[in-house]
């Protein structure tokens, strides 16, 4: 048997099998492009799948050495890689500079780290594996621009780039060259995306016939900038490269033309996505974050659950009994939960903490616990189990406590204090949460209303709205 079948009868005992047949489709008919950076969100959507079960299937690829997986710092603007590892623990840096934008933004996870998949050499090799030897475009398509860019057909992409591009220059390790270009009447932009050095020049006033010169330094110790004013006409550029890698330089008139090839945008995996997927916690427990890491998440929804009146249930059914209880009612919490594209943090005595990238996947997650744990105590013929549910959405940090992946912040606090003013079957939530558009149309479905609660959360007042979600008269 052929090693890379053995690896799929095994990821097969682990994934999706349809997620699997998708991915053994796209590693033999795939382009090179697709297999560099690989989204998961493209392969769902291109095979007509839950993303859910194609990104635990590529987790479980990784774990088998399938694929491997990187953690990709992108611009916000320009969707380049302004870093790439293997794992989140090596991203540090409060902000990020691109010096194709000229643009210095601070981190967060929500959609400026990536999370992509590259196809291993045991596999199938392509290029990227050997960035060295891939051609100028090659490069940028497979290793500088995540995988939230959707480029334009090839044949529109290389239109696009011949009217775009003045020149393009490959400069090795240690040479010297000198380039003539002429500049157009309007800004030019010299880029390298190995090195991440740009020079951004401003093209004004009367053309000239005179040369103008310019000199560029490769520079690997960081992302060098330059900037200069010249007029329209002949341009002299020297170039030294001083690394040990070669320089990629590209010399672009900025404009529509160059917007239409690199602007189009596509979904891709991002971190805050990744860290609330239940498989990605489950697999990678405790190696995830170093504890002295804080990386911000700009808006992440908070479910808290409390098992109300457990201790009289023991006190009540005897030990045995109360204890296969409980675990049913963990075993149910956590299966939602992770079907509606969340996961469980922790859990803390009877309670549930979970987090997920919306506030709708929260409210019919937490809808659907509470029907749930009605429809178990029917099946028993007792009240036993009772449920108390809060819901709260904002920012937070992502940080590693007793050797797992957390969340730290205000919102985290109160989402904990809106569960605590639930008293019996109730769900508790916040006005963000209620004002998200995908929330209002689920609860409107269900003929959910919501009554405001009077009393103020402990240590916070009135400066939270909070609603009791209750059926409508309607």
């Amino acid at each position: 048997m052929h090693e890379s079948d053995a690896l799929f009868t095994a990821l097969r005992n682990l994934g999706s099998a349809d997620a699997v047949r998708a991915i053994q489709d796209l590693v033999r008919d795939g382009s090179d492009e697709e297999l560099a950076r690989t989204n998961p969100l493209s392969v769902a959507a291109a095979a007509g799948l839950p993303e859910d079960a194609v990104i635990a299937t590529f987790l479980h690829a990784a774990r088998l050495g399938l694929f491997e997986m990187s953690w990709n710092v992108l611009c916000p603007h320009c969707s380049g890689v302004l870093n790439a590892t293997t794992t989140l623990k090596t991203v540090r840096e409060s902000h990020y500079y691109c010096a194709f934008c000229d643009a210095a933004e601070e981190l967060h996870l929500d959609n400026q780290v990536e999370v992509s998949f590259t196809v291993s050499p045991r596999l199938r090799h392509i290029g990227a594996h050997d960035p060295g030897g891939l051609t100028f475009w090659d490069y940028h398509r497979q290793v500088f621009f995540g995988s939230g860019v959707a480029f334009p057909k090839r044949a529109v992409f290389d239109a696009l780039a011949q009217s775009c591009m003045l020149e393009t220059l490959e400069v090795r390790p240690g040479e010297r060259m000198i380039l003539t270009v002429q500049l157009p009447e309007s800004p030019v932009v010299l880029f390298d995306p190995i090195t991440h050095t740009a020079h951004l020049a401003a093209v004004e006033g009367e053309p000239t016939v005179e040369r103008q010169d310019l000199s560029i330094l490769f520079d690997s110790l960081h992302p060098n900038v330059g900037r200069s004013v010249f007029r329209p006409g002949p341009l002299r550029v020297s170039f030294d490269n001083r690394t040990q890698e070669r320089a990629l330089l590209g010399v672009y008139r900025a404009g529509p033309e160059l917007d239409e090839m690199i602007g189009g945008r596509r979904p891709f995996l991002t971190a805050k996505h990744l860290l609330s997927n239940q498989t990605f916690r489950d697999i990678y427990r405790t190696d995830t974050l170093d504890v002295d890491q804080r990386l911000k998440i700009m808006s992440l929804t908070f479910l808290f659950t409390d098992l109300k009146g457990s201790t009289e249930l023991y006190e009540r059914v005897g030990d045995l009994v109360a204890y296969d209880l409980v675990r049913a009612h963990f075993r149910l919490l956590h299966e939602i939960v992770a079907s509606e594209s969340g996961a469980v943090v922790k859990t803390i005595g009877d309670a549930v903490m979970a987090t997920f990238t919306t506030p709708d996947r929260a409210v019919s997650a937490a809808l659907r616990m509470q029907d749930s744990m009605r429809q178990l105590n029917a099946e028993r013929g007792a009240e036993d189990l009772t449920l108390k549910i809060g819901l709260h959405e904002g920012p937070c940090l992502a940080v590693s406590l007793n050797d797992r992946q957390d969340y730290f912040g205000q919102t985290v606090n109160i989402a904990s204090r809106v569960q605590n003013l639930a008293t019996s079957d109730s769900i508790f939530a916040t006005e963000p949460i209620l004002l998200h558009a995908a929330s209002a149309d689920l609860l409107a479905s269900r003929h959910i209303g919501s009554r405001p609660w009077t009393q103020g959360l402990r240590g916070i007042g009135d400066r939270v709205p909070v609603f009791e979600l209750a059926a409508s008269d309607v």
